[in-house]
């Protein structure tokens, strides 16, 4: 019975050992430079790409060109046998020569019908129709040299000339190949050269739709190929394809980028890797990624610093927020407040009439008979992620129509802040009366450390805290444990009375033994 007794009490002491604490570090805000860039992968192609083609129809007699050549606008590049083209320059010329032939008698005819009709020889239906003789001859002659003049451009055309200034890339004929009209042949014609212009070249890079929202016509980038790792190129985006693509389940968007080749370095088809510069900022103020903590994660973390959300909402809406950078109407208020002695919300009333300061740094004006408190209490049951009741939404909705409207109606943006990367979070601070819960306002971030632009200034130190999800485990294991202990194992009773300590009795050994 001893043994077993002991037994007993050594595997309930084994199973109620305490779970170890989180660890947790505290971090100075500092000044350091952020660099954000997508990165994408893409190929080489012509800014502008012609095909060549002629009007002309024919054998081609001479090839002037070759493949990689750069040529200049109006050079000689292919030659076509121009024999039927001649012949009907010939032809045509004919026919304008009896068509004059044929208007001139015309003219004769109808002064003659005229001098007849006016010594009443002839009617004057006999004078009309010699009227009507010249003006067909005088159309015949203009259809003539018409036709002259496009047999003389056809004629023209078997001499092939380049369209623009460029490389050529692609020869798609050979000498002794008969080639077909572009413009008398229904399927378009035969391509005899395909050119660029090489000067500007792009790339074509798909775009996770992630990262999409952050990428603008404009934007600068860096663009590196196999054949020259050592030699970056500098480009900017053109445009963005409104139209995505979807490969193995992956949303993309096409992204043309635009490269000066002025040097011919670059050539059609090279891989390439592109990184475009999404934003900068250099030496601003800095917070840790993994110390922003979202209102889903504030309860977990104030447990592990043995805050109650109590103490935590209390602090936050006590605190008050540090003025936006940047010269704004809302850092004036904020700063006069400030320097009046008084607490944020009494100097906001005494200075802009019946106001607040929320807890994301905003001043907003209450609606009438409306008191800071109750706001207040509205925005604690949406941190605590309770419904407000029906009067409070329509409070909500009043100071946001007073306040221009909208979720952001009446925000004031700092000037140089770009929210498209930041956003409201909630922060940690160590100080000197332990640990402090503080709104933070971010700005562009790398995954690793965020732009500070209101909330937090140089010098304050933040908690970093291990993630919600590792926190949440950690109490499901400690659940788990309490509940071995206290009702799985016979005889065993474990007490969750607090002691006077503030600690939580062991388990004891059974009554009696």
């Amino acid at each position: 019975m001893r043994i077993r007794f002991l037994s007993v009490v050594l595997l309930a002491a084994a199973c109620s050992k305490p779970v170890p604490k989180p660890v947790y570090q505290a971090l100075a805000v500092e000044k350091r430079d952020i660099v954000v860039s997508a990165q994408a992968s893409g190929a080489i192609q012509p800014d502008t790409t012609v095909e060549v083609k002629t009007r002309a129809s024919g054998e081609v007699l001479q090839i002037l060109a070759e493949t990689g050549q750069l040529v200049k606008r109006g050079t000689l590049i292919i030659r076509i046998d121009p024999r039927q083209a001649k012949n009907a320059v010939d032809q045509s010329k004919a026919q304008l020569t009896l068509a004059q032939a044929q208007l001139d008698n015309a003219r004769t005819q109808l002064d003659r019908s005229k001098t007849l009709r006016d010594a009443q020889t002839i009617t004057q239906q006999e004078y009309e129709t010699a009227q009507l003789n010249y003006a067909s001859a005088s159309a015949a002659v203009v259809r003539a040299r018409i036709d002259v003049e496009n047999n003389q451009i056809a004629l023209e055309d078997t001499d092939v000339r380049a369209p623009i200034t460029g490389v050529i890339i692609q020869k798609g004929v050979e000498r002794g190949q008969v080639v077909a009209s572009a413009t008398f042949n229904a399927g378009g014609g035969t391509v005899l050269m395909k050119m660029a212009d090489l000067n500007l070249v792009q790339v074509r890079t798909l775009v996770d739709e992630t990262d999409i929202g952050k990428v603008k016509a404009g934007q600068a980038t860096t663009v590196t190929v196999d054949a020259y790792p050592n030699r970056p190129f500098q480009g900017e985006v053109l445009k963005i394809e409104p139209l995505a693509e979807v490969q193995q389940n992956v949303t993309m968007f096409p992204v043309l980028v635009r490269i000066d080749n002025r040097e011919g370095l670059l050539r059609p088809g090279m891989n390439s890797e592109v990184e475009i510069h999404v934003g900068r900022r250099d030496s601003v103020l800095a917070v840790p990624n993994s110390a922003l903590r979202t209102q889903k994660d504030v309860a977990s973390a104030a447990g592990v610093l043995g805050l109650t959300m109590e103490q935590v909402n209390a602090q936050l809406a006590g605190a008050q927020p540090a003025p936006p950078q940047g010269d704004t109407a809302a850092s004036r208020q904020v700063s006069m407040g400030a320097g009046s002695g008084a607490p944020p919300a009494a100097a906001a009333g005494k200075t802009a009439g019946n106001t607040m300061t929320t807890p994301d740094g905003r001043v907003v004006k209450l609606p009438e008979g409306v008191t800071e408190a109750q706001m207040r209490a509205i925005f604690a049951k949406f941190r605590n992620g309770e419904q407000p009741t029906p009067e409070e939404r329509a409070l909500l909705q009043k100071m946001r129509a007073l306040n221009g409207g909208g979720a952001g109606g009446g925000r004031p943006r700092p000037q140089g802040s770009d929210y498209q990367f930041g956003g409201n979070y909630v922060v940690f601070l160590a100080t000197s009366e332990g640990p402090k819960a503080a709104n933070v306002r971010t700005g562009l971030t790398d995954l690793d450390y965020s732009e500070v632009i209101s909330g937090l200034t140089a010098g304050d130190s933040v908690l970093v805290l291990p993630s919600a999800s590792l926190i949440n485990s950690q109490q499901e294991f400690k659940n788990r444990i309490q509940t071995m202990t206290g009702g799985g194992m016979p005889g065993m009773r474990q007490s969750t009375t607090p002691s006077a300590s503030g600690t939580t009795a062991r388990p004891s050994a059974p009554a009696g033994r």
